[in-house]
């Protein structure tokens, strides 16, 4: 049920406000190298930039485009600026390429662009000016700029989806969306386990945007370092000890492999959450070991579709779930029809979330959204109990002959082998069965051969769901949210198909 206290904050602006005033000295945002944020700060400088924007010729809707690398104490204040002027934020990565960030603020029409030092576009955007010149023109003060009323129903973001498969999305959200089950009393704000919230997320990525949600919202500050690296995170986890740590799946595995858990001190962290991509058991094996008090979990959800989403404590019992619904969302598995299909049977995801639903900006439904619901794109069942089992993304299924082949599942039995870093699995073309299985490995140190790995995925998994052919690679393809491009490893194959050794 919606929260009917008239204290509550609608708005992100309004969100800042009331944590400005009940803790304006804490600390709100803290990067590694950089310096640190408080509340008091954040309001302040957010409001000159406003201002700026303002002048600029800014108005309430007009979409601006947020350009930083790793700065994310700009990047913060540049948000709240843009929410603060009643116009829409755009984060682009800096780490695109001119032509792919020209499109998403062409797409949206994007009047100007905030950029953080060394950041600034290296394309056609309208203007272009440093958050910091934004401050100046709003002078000093600090107050919210005048005659700008901010709605829960405004449009607050738009985040363009990784393109993994495709064209990038727009997904649009309101301040409702964002705002939707923000705490504003102190003794009941998230993770009061923990004085530091460490992440990694680059900016520009829902995981990222939802952390600086928490940096208004939790309790903890939130820690970031400027750029991921396996050391440097570890170095921040020995020396902050934050109570939670939240990475995707490719930063754990960096960690693990290059065997920090053995020279840092991992015992402080609480809670150990992994986003933006599915966890192998055989990871989440690993991380409970060499985070000894944490509890790992597992966060399923969508661009398009969060605040929605399930929540799993690793549970060796079900080392492949993924939870059930958390927050008041709600979660059925369809036939193609879109009708409920009993415990057990495969078909399609869907989530729903109690917030306002977010929609694409500019690109239809896509059949994607209905009635509130949207189609995660992934296939799964769920289990007598409720608890949802993923089977793989519905572009990434292989036909191969007569069978149907999860490539997670693939994945998840090669990543029980001691001397995988990485795995991804992809069909290839096949002249007899259509498509075939082919896996791009990444190696330990001494890691096995090709054959090697075949033979230890024998007594694993069933003929048909065999690689046909097996490649060891340097590195997988990833975006910049972590996520492997499984086009471009299908390429390894296709394109260079003598790098690859079959049985």
């Amino acid at each position: 049920m919606r929260d009917q206290r008239a204290d509550v904050p609608r708005t992100v602006p309004e969100l800042l406000r009331l944590r400005a005033g009940q803790e304006p000295g804490a600390t709100a945002v803290v990067v590694d190298g950089q310096g640190e944020l408080t509340f008091a700060e954040w309001d302040r400088r957010s409001g000159a930039a406003a201002r700026g924007l303002r002048a600029r010729g800014v108005l309430p809707g007009d979409r601006v485009g947020l350009r930083f690398g790793g700065d994310w104490i700009g990047f913060c204040v540049a948000t709240c600026a843009v929410h603060k002027a009643g116009a829409v934020a755009v984060p682009v990565s800096d780490r695109l390429a001119p032509p792919e960030a020209a499109y998403m603020l062409g797409h949206c029409s994007a009047v100007g662009v905030v950029h953080g030092a060394g950041a600034g576009p290296a394309y056609d955007a309208g203007w272009a000016a440093p958050v910091e010149e934004l401050e100046r023109d709003g002078g000093a003060g600090g107050a919210d700029p005048p005659g700008v009323r901010v709605r829960a129903g405004d449009l607050a973001q738009i985040l363009y989806t990784s393109g993994t498969t495709g064209r990038p999305k727009a997904v649009a959200a309101t301040h409702a969306n964002l705002t939707h089950g923000c705490e504003t009393r102190p003794s009941r704000r998230r993770f009061r386990h923990s004085r530091h919230l460490l992440h990694a997320f680059p900016i520009g990525t829902n995981a990222g945007q939802m952390m600086l949600v928490h940096a208004l919202d939790a309790h903890p500050a939130m820690l970031t370092p400027a750029r991921f690296t396996p050391a440097r995170f570890a170095r921040l986890i020995e020396s902050y000890r934050p109570g939670t740590v939240f990475l995707v799946p490719a930063m754990a595995m960096e960690l693990l492999n290059a065997g920090l858990q053995d020279r840092h001190d991992f015992s402080g962290v609480l809670l150990l959450g992994s986003a933006a991509a599915a966890l192998p058991p055989a990871l989440a094996v690993r991380l409970a070991a060499a985070f000894p008090n944490a509890k790992i979990a597992n966060y399923y959800t969508s661009t398009e579709a969060a605040p929605a989403q399930t929540v799993m404590i690793f549970d060796p019992e079900r080392p492949e779930a993924l939870g059930r619904p958390a927050f008041g969302a709600a979660l059925r598995v369809t036939d193609e029809r879109g009708r409920p299909v009993p415990p057990g049977e495969p078909g399609e995801i869907w989530l729903r979330s109690p917030a306002a639903p977010r929609t694409y900006y500019r690109d239809g439904d896509g059949g994607v959204f209905a009635d509130g619901w949207v189609r995660m794109g992934d296939l799964g069942y769920l289990d007598a109990d409720g608890y949802l089992h993923l089977l793989d993304r519905e572009s990434d299924v292989v036909k191969s002959g007569a069978y149907k082949v999860s490539t997670l599942a693939v994945e998840a039995a090669l990543y029980e082998h001691p001397g995988v870093a990485e795995a991804a699995v992809v069909g290839v073309p096949h002249p007899v069965l259509g498509a075939a299985l082919a896996a791009a490995v990444v190696p330990r140190a001494e890691g096995p051969t090709p054959r090697e790995l075949r033979a230890f995925l024998t007594g694993r998994l069933a003929r048909h769901e065999l690689p046909e052919r097996v490649a060891l690679v340097e590195s997988l393809p990833r975006n910049q949210a972590g996520k492997v491009v499984k086009g471009r490893v299908r390429e390894m194959f296709t394109a260079a198909p003598g790098r690859a050794e079959g049985a």
